[in-house]
């Protein structure tokens, strides 16, 4: 068990590295873009951006989500699943964006409110280079290496920042300049990569094969869609029923949830291809609630370090016109670490083949996020589709729950879980209603009470006795070094004579 642990932390740990640099360059830069583009320039990137996402979704046909699967599975070749896959998504990204050129006027005024065709057609040859930069970054993730995805993902961003910030400041292109400055320098690493991978790699895929994957993705695609506009839907609902500014400032609460996101984005890279390589269904389970339990904790601690320091973070890091999204931080990180939550009973209907149970607990959570958007817009404001996107992510893992434990029972940790709520909850409202939001001393103090999560867990008894002296352990960093040496030597030694390793958590 802890070998899996140690196998999820370590390729996480790879994949949040490179989404925490891309994520703070990102934020460090919010201070230049918010000063050169008015909110109504910044949301109309966003949702552009965000379309580009959602489109790339339809057009993989669930193909990612079939790789990642078909690639363990023992009576398939793996590298004739890898070729076959490229070969769907580069057939289908070209086609999808040579069909959608002529339309980007009216999908401009479709999704904006305003004739924009340019940056339309920028964002249709995103869409080309964002799903083959997946698809082809996924291959690593297969292999589970971890570092070459490290060092391609920082040195896009390095390359990408200069660019951008020359169209965006140097030209003064705004949301065009943003969106040029991505994908652009996007494109030329789609074209790095596949000459990297270029011997794995086809134009022609096996029929019979692609038909099997299509099978198994497809039905998941209309479920992640559905899923993604969640962040997606609100986003154009906001520009629509509140104007374009607005969305800018929420798009900005969604980049200050950026902290979560890079936890969320590290998990669902590392996750998948992890559990699936599990093959008993016992060890599985056992499995997937340790890591339930500990990324819930993990969640909550930082959602509630991003509520409660959310006025301070605004503030340094947005032009004052855009102070107005600090409302909405909150509750939008507190939607993204559900998402976190909801891959984990993905995997388990993956595990099972039942893919088609994901698109009715999506679809209902999109409904739910439609109609709270309606109803609380025009009351609450960027607010209210916060809170909405919270309501939705409930209701999605509620239904996935059901479907999950019908198919796959996995003993979830609920005691020690609602405990990790509780205690977050607790603090953020402490937080929120007694400590003002501005100043040094009120700064000072949510964030001892940030400090203060694990202390009330300890509180709670959360922890058990063997958690507890090992927690004690991290006072003496050289004693820790050592055991996890010693776990490394014994796990190689049960390797090579056949076996399990049942130690569970002590280790990790």
């Amino acid at each position: 068990m802890s070998g899996y642990l140690r196998r999820l932390a370590s390729t996480g740990a790879a994949y949040t590295a490179a989404s925490i640099f891309s994520k703070v360059i990102a934020v460090a830069l919010l201070p230049v873009y918010t000063r050169y583009l008015s909110p109504s320039d910044y949301g109309a990137a966003e949702v552009m951006f965000a379309a580009v996402v959602a489109v790339s979704i339809v057009i993989r046909l669930g193909v990612v989500e079939a790789l990642l699967r078909f690639y363990y599975k023992t009576d398939e070749q793996p590298g004739e699943v890898v070729s076959t896959s490229f070969a769907a998504l580069f057939w289908a990204g070209t086609i999808a964006a040579l069909i959608l050129l002529p339309f980007a006027g009216p999908l401009s005024q479709l999704l904006l409110g305003e004739s924009e065709p340019a940056l339309a057609r920028v964002a249709i040859g995103g869409l080309w280079v964002l799903t083959l930069s997946e698809y082809l970054l996924t291959i690593f993730r297969l292999d589970e290496r971890a570092r070459a995805f490290f060092y391609f993902t920082l040195a896009s961003v390095l390359v990408t920042i200069p660019v951008t910030l020359a169209l965006v400041v140097g030209a003064d292109l705004g949301a065009i300049g943003l969106l040029l400055g991505s994908y652009g320098t996007g494109f030329a690493f789609v074209v790095t990569l596949i000459v990297y991978h270029r011997h794995r790699l086809a134009l022609l895929p096996d029929l019979p094969l692609l038909r099997r994957m299509m099978r198994f993705g497809l039905p998941t695609m209309p479920a992640e869609l559905s899923l993604y506009s969640l962040s997606f839907i609100d986003r154009i609902l906001i520009a629509r029923m509140l104007g374009l500014a607005e969305a800018g400032l929420y798009s900005l609460a969604i980049k200050f949830a950026q902290a979560v996101n890079v936890l969320v984005r590290g998990f669902q890279l590392a996750f998948p291809p992890l559990a699936y390589s599990i093959t008993d269904d016992d060890e599985a389970r056992r499995a997937y609630s340790a890591v339930v339990t500990w990324f819930v904790v993990l969640m909550a601690f930082v959602v509630t370090g991003i509520w409660l320091l959310a006025p301070w973070i605004v503030r340094i890091f947005a032009a004052p016109e855009f102070y107005g999204a600090v409302d909405a931080v909150g509750p939008v990180s507190a939607g993204t670490a559900l998402y976190a939550v909801y891959m984990v009973l993905l995997v388990v209907l993956g595990r099972t083949g039942r893919t088609e149970f994901n698109f009715p607990a999506t679809l209902a959570g999109v409904g739910t996020n439609i109609g709270l958007n309606l109803l609380l817009l025009p009351v609450w404001g960027i607010v209210g589709s916060a809170v909405s996107l919270v309501a939705a992510y409930l209701v999605v893992l509620i239904l996935m729950y059901v479907f999950t434990q019908r198919l796959f029972p996995v003993p979830y940790e609920w005691i020690r879980l609602g405990k990790t709520v509780g205690a977050a909850a607790i603090l953020i409202a402490v937080g929120e209603v007694l400590v003002p939001a501005d100043g040094f001393g009120p700064l000072a103090i949510r964030l001892l009470l940030v400090a203060a999560f694990p202390a009330v867990l300890l509180a709670t008894a959360f922890f058990s006795r063997s958690e507890k002296r090992y927690l004690m352990l991290m006072a003496h960093p050289s004693e820790v070094y050592s055991r996890i040496q010693a776990a490394r030597e014994k796990e190689k030694t049960d390797v090579e004579e056949g076996m399990p390793d049942e130690r569970g958590l002590a280790e990790v």
